[in-house]
C-alpha cells in the first residue's frame, strides 16, 4: 500500500476542506448518514464476515458485541452525522481579539488541525464517527482500524467516499488503510509530513505502541480503568443500580467500570445485594479479604486486578477505611478516565470531584455517561485520558488549532 501517495492526497484535501462553506460540509453530512442508511444491507453483509471471522478465531463475547453491527447501530452512526450537521461550524471563530498600545489589531482565529490519523480496534462505528467530526471541523482523516473489523471498515468508508463525490467533494477527505500488516501501521506513525496529529483508539496495547514509536503528534485516548467509590452514606440501591449499569449495561467499552472501592461500613449490607444482582449478568467478583470475609466464593484480589482493564464480564473490589484511603487508591490505578463516588454527603463529593485525578469524575451517576452524544457533542473521536491538548470526550473543538491573525498600518518594531 502506497502510504505516501495517500498522504499526499490527504495533504491536498486538507486545503480543500479547511475552505469548504458550512451549508456545503451540512449538506455532504446529511448525505453521508442517508447513504449508511440507504447501504445498510451492504454494510451488514461485511459486518457478518468480520463477525464469522472473529467467532472462528475464538474472539471473547464482549469483543465481539464491539465489533458487531445491526440496524440500530447503523442507524446511530447515522444519526451521529446528522447531530454533527446540526452543530455550530467552529472554524473560522474567533477566539480572541485585542489591540496593541502600537495599533496593531491581533484576532486569536480557530482553524483545523489539517491532517488526522486514527488508527483503533473493533469498532467500525469509529469510522463514520471519525471521519464527522474530522470532516465538519475541515481535516481530512487517514484510518487503520483493526484487522478484526477490515470488512466492515471498508464498505463503510466506500459509502461515505460515494456520499461525498455525489456532493462534488473531495473522496479523499476520508481514506482507509487495507493493509493488516504491521509494517503498514509502523510506517504510517511515521508519515510526520503528512499527517499533523495521530489519535490511538483502542486498549493500552495499541496506545502504548503508538505513543513509543510515533514521530506524529499524538493525543491518548480510551483505556478505561474507571471506578466506582461507595461512600459511607452512600443510599445503597442507588449505588447497586449505578455499579450494576456501569459494569454491565456494555462491558467492552472503555467507560465501563472496572473497579470499585467500598467503605468498610458499607460492605456487609451492601455485597450480599450486589452480588446477588451483579451474578443475573454474571459477573465474576475478585475481592480483597473484607470482601470475602462476606463472599467467600469469590476469587482473590490482586495488584493486577486493581490495575485491569478487564473489558469482560470482572469487577474488582477493594475496601477502604474512608475518603481519603478511597482517593489513594483511585488515584493509584486509574487510567485518568472516568470515576465516581456515591454518596449523601456534599462535603465528600466535593473534595472527591476535587482530588481525584481524570477526565471526567461523577457524583450519583454512571461513568457510563463519559460519551461525545451523551455530553451533547455529537459524535465523539475519542475520550483523550491526557491533559494536552485536548482531554474528557472530544468533540468538533477538540479537532482544532488556532492561529492568530495580525493586522497592521505599516508598524515596525524599533
Amino acid at each position: 500500500m502506497d502510504l505516501i501517495q495517500m498522504g499526499k492526497k490527504a495533504a491536498a484535501a486538507k486545503y480543500l476542506l479547511q475552505n469548504a462553506r458550512t451549508e456545503q460540509k451540512n449538506e455532504a453530512l446529511l448525505a453521508a448518514a442517508e447513504a449508511l442508511r440507504g447501504q445498510e444491507a451492504r454494510i451488514l453483509r461485511a459486518n457478518e464476515e468480520d463477525l464469522a471471522a472473529a467467532a472462528a478465531n475464538g474472539m471473547r463475547r464482549a469483543m465481539q458485541d464491539r465489533l458487531r453491527l445491526d440496524r440500530k447501530r447503523i442507524e446511530a452512526m447515522a444519526e451521529g452525522l446528522r447531530q454533527v450537521a446540526g452543530e455550530p461550524d467552529c472554524i473560522g471563530e474567533r477566539m480572541e481579539t485585542m489591540t496593541r498600545p502600537n495599533g496593531l489589531r491581533i484576532e486569536k482565529r480557530r482553524v483545523p488541525l489539517g491532517v488526522v490519523g486514527i488508527i483503533y480496534e473493533s469498532r467500525p462505528n469509529v469510522t463514520a464517527d471519525a471521519f464527522g467530526l474530522c470532516f465538519k471541523t475541515g481535516n481530512a482523516v487517514i484510518l487503520k482500524g483493526g484487522s478484526d473489523a477490515l470488512r466492515s471498515n471498508a464498505a463503510i468508508t466506500a459509502v461515505l467516499r460515494e456520499a461525498l463525490s455525489g456532493c462534488e467533494v473531495t473522496p479523499d477527505a476520508i481514506q482507509l488503510i487495507t493493509d493488516p500488516d504491521r509494517s503498514v501501521t509502523q510506517a504510517f506513525m511515521r508519515l510526520s509530513e503528512y499527517v499533523d496529529v495521530l489519535i490511538p483508539r483502542g486498549g493500552a496495547g495499541l496506545i502504548r505502541v503508538v505513543v513509543e514509536n510515533s514521530t506524529i503528534p499524538v493525543i491518548e485516548t480510551g483505556t478505561g480503568n474507571c471506578h466506582i467509590y461507595v461512600d459511607e452514606t452512600a443510599d445503597l440501591d442507588m449505588a447497586v443500580s449505578v455499579i450494576r449499569n456501569a459494569k454491565t449495561q456494555r462491558v467492552g467499552v472503555c467507560n465501563a467500570c472496572e473497579s470499585l472501592v467500598i467503605h468498610e461500613k458499607t460492605r456487609r449490607r451492601l455485597l450480599p445485594v450486589l452480588a446477588a444482582k451483579l451474578s443475573e449478568k454474571k459477573v465474576e467478583i475478585r475481592g480483597d479479604e473484607p470482601v470475602r470475609e462476606i463472599l467467600p466464593d469469590c476469587v482473590p484480589a490482586s495488584e493486577e486486578d486493581y490495575a485491569a482493564e478487564y473489558l469482560d464480564y470482572i469487577l474488582s473490589i477493594k475496601t477502604v477505611a474512608g475518603i481519603e484511603e478511597a482517593i489513594a487508591h483511585v488515584n493509584r490505578y486509574n487510567t485518568r478516565h472516568s470515576d465516581c463516588i456515591i454518596t449523601r454527603d456534599e462535603a465528600a463529593a466535593e473534595k472527591f470531584l476535587q482530588e481525584v485525578d481524570a477526565a471526567c469524575v461523577y457524583v450519583n451517576a454512571s461513568t457510563r455517561f463519559t460519551d461525545g452524544a451523551e455530553f451533547g457533542f455529537g459524535a465523539e473521536i475519542g475520550i483523550s485520558t491526557q491533559k494536552l491538548h485536548a482531554r474528557g470526550p472530544m468533540g468538533l473543538k477538540a479537532l482544532t488549532s488556532y492561529k492568530y491573525c495580525i493586522r497592521g498600518d505599516g508598524q515596525i518594531r524599533e
